[in-house]
């Protein structure tokens, strides 16, 4: 076997074919919504929560609990960001894109903390601090969990949440061995980086002819 391929996908010997397709299917289908997301396309909500739906399941099977809630989280988001981005603000006029007030980032700090004792929760009744990942799973999971109810808001500032969050995410789920998972992520942060800067010039663009 090719050295390259074998350290890239090796791992995946040992899983069940169904799994390894599921796990493509999911990150195809989180790629899309990522995608819809920057392009300010209500398709990010329900695209997402099918990817949302078998990461679940796989997360669940391979005892990943931090990863899971991260994308259980996500699922129940999604069907609140859904509901916020087709409510009228008006009889012409959707929720736009805005800036965080005062008080949403103070309810992302809040979110972000409460979510670091839940997760230490969580860890500790299932005696998972038994590897750094779980460190690093716990600040990710935070920094996520932030960065979803932003974007379920329609907020610009969700997409520095992701970018930092994914930044962390490539090599981690390359070190847990989901190859195709890490390789999404890396995509990720390449269209949240586009993503943020295609929100700014929407924003800019609203407050010009505002």
């Amino acid at each position: 076997m090719n050295p390259i391929f074998e350290f890239l996908f090796g791992q995946y010997s040992d899983y069940a074919p169904i799994d390894i397709v599921l796990e493509i299917i999911a990150v195809v289908f989180g790629f899309l919504s990522v995608w819809f997301s920057k392009e300010n396309k209500i398709w990010v909500f329900p695209t997402g929560m099918i990817s949302t739906a078998i990461f679940v399941y796989l997360l669940f099977k391979w005892s990943l609990l931090g990863d899971m809630m991260i994308n259980g989280y996500y699922f129940i988001m999604s069907v609140y960001g859904w509901y916020i981005w087709t409510r009228k603000i008006d009889p012409l006029h959707v929720t736009p894109i805005s800036e965080t007030t005062s008080q949403e980032k103070q309810y992302s700090l809040l979110i972000f903390l409460a979510t670091l004792v839940f997760v230490y929760l969580v860890y500790t009744a299932f005696d998972k601090w038994n590897h750094w990942t779980a460190y690093v799973d716990t600040l990710t999971t935070a920094i996520f969990f932030v960065g979803m109810w932003l974007m379920a808001k329609r907020k610009i500032e969700n997409w520095i949440y992701w970018i930092v969050g994914d930044i962390i995410s490539v090599p981690l789920y390359f070190y847990k061995g989901f190859t195709f998972t890490s390789f999404q992520y890396l995509i990720f942060t390449i269209i949240a980086i586009y993503g943020y800067l295609a929100w700014k010039k929407h924003l800019n663009k609203n407050l010009q002819t505002a």
